[in-house]
Order: structure tokens, then sequence, then C-alpha cells
């Protein structure tokens, strides 16, 4: 509607009676904008347009009404009902994309559910592992060790003894149990 306000009120200014406008008179020729020409006296020859010369196109409101009037005659003519009371076109496409608009929410509504089974099996994995034990045994302690020994900074390696201490400790323990266990299977 603003657009067609604005095409109204530029209609308007266009009508309007002209204004008495001072023009400005130059004092000599030298004065004078580059486009006249001198005569032989002297004197700037002046050419006033004359109507007829004048090329004015027409303004973008007259093609606004031009273009309006056919378009409302074809909304009148879309917006009619059909014979035996049949919807008109516009409703035959709204009810179009009223369907498309019916088999998104029904996508929308599958993509949701999917996501939140998803959610749920990611919840419950999650859980089950909380059951389970916290602590992971390291499979490859010497991890920490890797690299070069040479050309390390001071203080780049923290000390990983009482580590490998628990580790050695450990596997001291699970060998000794083996070995009971194969002494009483014998």
């Amino acid at each position: 509607m603003s657009s067609f306000r604005l095409g109204v009120s530029r209609v308007a200014r266009q009508v309007r009676a002209p204004c008495v406008r001072n023009t400005r008179r130059y004092a000599s020729d030298s004065h004078a904008p580059a486009d006249h020409t001198h005569s032989a006296a002297g004197h700037g020859e002046h050419h006033h347009a004359n109507a007829a010369d004048a090329n004015e196109e027409l303004g973008t409101a007259f093609y606004v009404i031009f273009g309006a009037i056919p378009a409302f005659g074809a909304l009148y003519y879309f917006s009619r009902p059909g014979e035996d009371g049949q919807p008109n076109s516009i409703t035959k496409w709204l009810q179009k994309w009223e369907e498309h608009q019916e088999a998104l929410a029904d996508k929308n509504a599958l993509v949701t559910a999917a996501l939140e089974q998803a959610a749920h099996d990611k919840h419950l994995f999650y859980y089950v592992d909380q059951l389970r034990s916290g602590h992971y045994e390291m499979k490859y302690p010497e991890v920490f060790q890797h690299g070069s020994a040479r050309n390390v900074p001071a203080g780049t390696y923290i000390p990983l003894d009482k580590v490998v201490e628990v580790y050695r400790k450990q596997h001291l323990d699970e060998e000794e149990r083996k070995a009971k266990k194969l002494a009483a299977a014998n």
C-alpha cells in the first residue's frame, strides 16, 4: 500500500500548478553557460525550447495506473466462482499450497520423531555406560613415553614413576593370579 501512496503523491506533485520562478539573467556572455553559441555581434544566441521540441517522458505513475487496470481486471476474473459453485482459481491455488504445507508438516513430524528417538537411544547408551565402571584400563601404557628422548626441554614431560609403578603392580598381581589358577588346575 505504501508504494501506491508514493505513486499518488508523485502524481499530485506533477499535477500542481507551476509556481512563478525567477530565472537568472546573465549580465554578460562570459557568465553564460557553455552550450550557448556566439553570434558575430558578440551577443549570445539564446535557444528556447518549444513545447513541440520537448521530449517529455511519461511518468512512473502513468505506467503504474496503466498496469493496475488490467491487473485488477485479471484479479476480478480469477476471483469469480466457477460454474455450478465451483471454487475460483485463487482458492484452488491456495488449497494446493495448503496441501503442500500439510505434507511438509507431516515430514517435519517424522523427522522430529526420529530425532527424539535418536536422542532417547543416545541417553540410554550413556546410562548403560555409566552403569559400568567409569574406569578404563590403558591398552597401551607406553603412549606416555612416546617421542624422542633427545632435544626435549626440561619440564616437558611430567614424572610418570607413580603411574608406571601402579601398572607394574597390577601386572604382577595378574601374573600371580594366573599362576595360582594354573597350580589349582594341575
